[in-house]
């Protein structure tokens, strides 16, 4: 899955309607240049392409009064509204995603309802039990890795992650249910998005030639 795809659209869908740079800075605000490969050369071709694709709308916005050169807003489409979701729901239930993907993931979980979010981690919790059993048939976590030589360290790796995946999908899933956070259809949203002209202030404040279209 092309974490950025994911992040671009909730960005878009959560402001209605934004340009190029209004995007990057809000996956800046939510660190996604630290722990995914949203650099803005990658963010502002993944809207090209994705309004190329019709899941974005572009509008050619007039030049500013100031003289600066016209920008581009983006609107999300049915299309890619659909594209959303889809990718929204692959992030939470695939334990084997790597973690720039669940973190899109979760960042962007409460756009669907409480029932069907828990419904989708617990899908999770399912696979990584599933993978767990499958790997464990060969491969005995007690006996330690040496067991398989020096690369039995690969296992005893993969199979602690899974069991601490596993821990903290569970701990998740039991403050989802005990009502933390505002999901889809219950009431105000939490504002994830920057205003425009709002300070960001865990930018980055590198210029890029994409800013300013």
């Amino acid at each position: 899955m092309s974490v950025i795809r994911l992040l671009v659209l909730g960005a878009v869908r959560q402001h209605g309607r934004a340009h190029g740079y209004q995007v990057r800075n809000d996956l800046e605000y939510w660190g996604a240049h630290e722990w995914s490969n949203a650099k803005p050369g990658s963010i502002y071709h993944a809207l090209k392409q994705m309004a190329k694709q019709g899941l974005l709308h572009a509008h050619e916005i007039a030049p500013s009064t100031a003289g600066g050169p016209p920008r581009t807003e983006y609107e999300i489409t049915e299309q890619g509204a659909e594209e959303y979701f889809r990718l929204l729901r692959e992030a939470l239930t695939s334990y084997d995603q790597k973690p720039d993907v669940l973190s899109a993931g979760l960042g962007l979980m409460v756009d669907l309802e409480r029932a069907e979010a828990l419904a989708l981690l617990e899908r999770r919790m399912r696979a990584i039990g599933e993978w767990r059993k499958a790997v464990t048939e060969y491969y005995t976590p007690e006996d330690g890795p040496g067991q398989l030589g020096h690369i039995g360290e690969i296992m005893d790796f993969w199979v602690h992650s899974a069991d601490t995946g596993a821990e903290w999908t569970r701990a998740l899933i039991e403050r989802i249910r005990g009502g933390a956070y505002t999901f889809a259809g219950e009431g105000e949203p939490f504002v994830a998005v920057l205003a425009e002209g709002e300070e960001n202030p865990y930018g980055t404040g590198k210029r890029h030639p994409g800013d300013d279209h």
